[in-house]
């Protein structure tokens, strides 16, 4: 496609002095111009990425390519003023779709689904609209100006996210943005860069790694994720506490008390990973670790949780056996009605960790023994 972009200019006293001063020729018209092809009906794909600088005539080109797709999601710039987030998307949507939906994305707060839009967080509302979008664009999702106002760490890992999500439903994403950061954990199918007007088609790789430190810690930390869990912000005084972190920075937090079964062992009582980190399995890492560690000392490790996101991870890791699927408990269970009276009202699945034990040695030194 050739684009061209006229503006007139119109002849004032500081244009004249502007000329002068840079030996500008003298022209009625600003004149820009693109010759662009993307050959995207050439081989089948999921995920696009324009990438270059401010001024090299992104925007441009994708509401010239992309303008019919564009024109869908204007209606998406505006959200439902007081009421929940869940209420934004779709009226044929259910609510374990738009729960499924928002989680894959990385937005695994469920009390933060119930705030409207313009008082989450600038990371949240990231991945807020690339959720909404994905909804309401089955076809052709294009989000101009892509992650361009969140934390880079923020945009890293909400890449990441996004790009599972969107392989996984089989849709079409276009990332416009100005940060070379994103491409290696986006991981997009072709890239055009509008400054070399080049087009290439990339291979699939695998992101870059998360390296997670893992410290036992004191329930001092649950101070930082307790407002992030979605079922309640206490901590049972018997827990034992480990922090993850990353690049130095807090992103995780798991917490095990005392199974009260017959078989006893370990029983996963916290685990929350700050929003702005969810979405990479970083969480799940954090609960399976802390899991090897309790069979590493020879105890069993169980986990119950209603969590759709963190219930799919464990039915596809080979390291977790679920013991009970999604169900409220049983009259058996009801002798622990203290402990599990929440299971009463909703659904959860029960899971036991049959992975690798963790070298004992190692296990015993992180609890410090």
């Amino acid at each position: 496609m050739h684009i061209v972009v006229e503006s007139p200019i119109v002849e004032t006293p500081r244009v004249l002095q502007l000329r002068g001063l840079f030996d500008l020729p003298s022209q009625a018209t600003s004149r820009i111009e693109w010759n662009v092809h993307l050959p995207l009906d050439a081989q089948p794909w999921n995920i696009g990425l324009i990438v270059g600088p401010s001024g090299c005539g992104k925007s441009t080109i994708v509401r010239h390519l992309f303008e019919s797709a564009l024109a869908e999601q204007r209606a998406l710039e505006s959200w439902p003023g007081e009421r929940s987030l869940l209420d934004a998307f779709p009226a044929e949507m259910s609510i374990k779709e738009v729960v499924a939906l928002l989680s894959s994305v990385g937005f695994s707060s469920p009390p933060a689904w119930l705030r409207p839009f313009p008082v989450l967080s600038t990371g949240q509302q990231f991945r807020a609209r690339l959720a909404r979008l994905l909804a309401y664009c089955p076809q052709l999702a294009v989000m101009d100006e892509y992650s361009s106002v969140v934390d880079r760490t923020v945009a890293q890992i909400g890449s990441a996210a996004l790009a599972r999500t969107v392989r996984q439903r089989g849709q079409k994403f276009i990332a416009v943005t100005c940060h070379e950061d994103v491409e290696d954990w986006l991981q997009p199918d072709w890239v055009y860069r509008p400054t070399e007007n080049a087009f290439r088609w990339r291979l699939l790789q695998r992101r870059p790694g998360i390296t997670l430190a893992i410290y036992r810690c004191r329930a001092e930390a649950w101070q930082l994720f307790h407002a992030h869990h979605y079922l309640s912000s206490k901590l049972s005084p018997a827990a034992i506490c480990f922090l993850a972190t990353w690049q130095g920075r807090p992103v995780a937090f798991s917490a095990w008390v005392n199974a009260l079964t017959k078989k006893g062992g370990k029983r996963e009582h916290r685990t929350v990973t700050l929003p702005d980190y969810q979405g990479v399995g970083i969480g799940m890492a954090l609960s399976t670790f802390c899991a090897s560690l309790w069979r590493g000392l020879g105890l069993r490790a169980t986990s119950t949780t209603t969590h759709p996101a963190f219930i799919a991870a464990r039915l596809r890791s080979r390291d977790w056996r679920m013991t009970r699927r999604p169900s409220l408990a049983t009259t058996r269970e009801e002798t622990h009605r203290v402990q599990l009276r929440h299971a009463a009202t909703r659904l959860t699945a029960g899971f036991e960790y049959v992975g690798p034990a963790l070298e004992p040695a190692l296990a015993r030194r992180l609890l410090g023994r």
